[in-house]
């Protein structure tokens, strides 16, 4: 599942090639709005919220999607062959005289009035790029079930949005504990610190197709980008331990991988 620097990059790639330009194009390939036609419409804006996209049209419309594990947003200059999966793939196609903006294995894709936002992104805690963030409220949401596992509650997107498993793994690494110690187990000052960390992460790497949350000042950070994701047997950047990649989840359907150091991380693991 993309991250949310993913996501908002995705959102500004759609927004200049859409924004402030009327529509020659709206075709929606699933059956509910399948008969929708907004073409002569103005794009107003794309705006990330979290890990959905919210492109708002002229007369009041929103087109609500998620890309979820598969789902991709490509944009091509008017002529230009598209790439990005077989046509049969394609959920949505949104074109004005200089680009289309095509979706394709879209999980979520739904058309509403601008002012029922709400009903698909008004359970979302703060956005960690968005204006609406408050680390305030963000702390609180995480602190609000001490017993939960912290890799679990940094995944929930009431609690704060546009974390990934990306991101969980190496805020995990960086606090120095595992994704299974509950969230009341964090030791004094942590949480206060993963909430600020988790910001200044996505806001560093939302400008970038090749994300870091290393320093990259040694010659082992150098080589990796990233603390543990991605690096199940490889040595641990710090101690020199093997990292170890597992499913976390709540037992209903839901694990996701995850990576850690059993050197440099405390609490417990599978």
């Amino acid at each position: 599942m993309p991250e949310g620097d993913t996501v908002w990059q995705t959102a500004k790639r759609l927004h200049t090639a859409l924004a402030g330009r009327s529509l020659t194009r709206f075709d929606l390939r699933v059956p509910r709005f399948a008969t929708a036609d907004l073409t002569g419409r103005t794009v107003l804006d794309v705006t990330p919220r979290g890990k959905h996209l919210l492109t708002r049209i002229e007369g009041g419309f929103t087109l609500h999607s998620h890309l979820r594990m598969d789902g991709a947003w490509r944009v091509f200059a008017a002529g230009e062959r598209w790439r990005g999966g077989p046509a049969h793939q394609i959920r949505a196609v949104l074109g004005n005289v200089s680009y289309a903006a095509v979706g394709y294995r879209l999980p979520v894709l739904e058309l509403l009035r601008t002012d029922d936002e709400a009903k698909a992104v008004g359970h979302l805690g703060p956005d960690l790029l968005g204006p609406d963030w408050d680390a305030g409220t963000a702390l609180a949401n995480l602190l609000s079930d001490p017993g939960r596992a912290l890799g679990e509650a940094l995944l929930d997107q009431r609690n704060l949005a546009g974390i990934g498993n990306v991101y969980k793994s190496e805020l995990a690494f960086l606090a120095r504990v595992t994704p299974w110690l509950p969230v009341g187990g964090l030791p004094e000052g942590v949480p206060e610190r993963l909430v600020v960390t988790a910001h200044r992460l996505l806001e560093a790497n939302k400008n970038t197709f090749d994300r870091r949350t290393t320093p990259g000042g040694t010659a082992a950070t150098r080589r990796s980008r990233l603390y543990v994701y991605g690096r199940e047997g490889l040595p641990c950047l710090r101690c020199g331990t093997l990292v170890r990649k597992a499913a976390q989840g709540d037992g209903g359907g839901g694990e996701r991988v995850t990576y850690w150091c059993p050197g440099c991380q405390t609490g417990p693991a599978v």
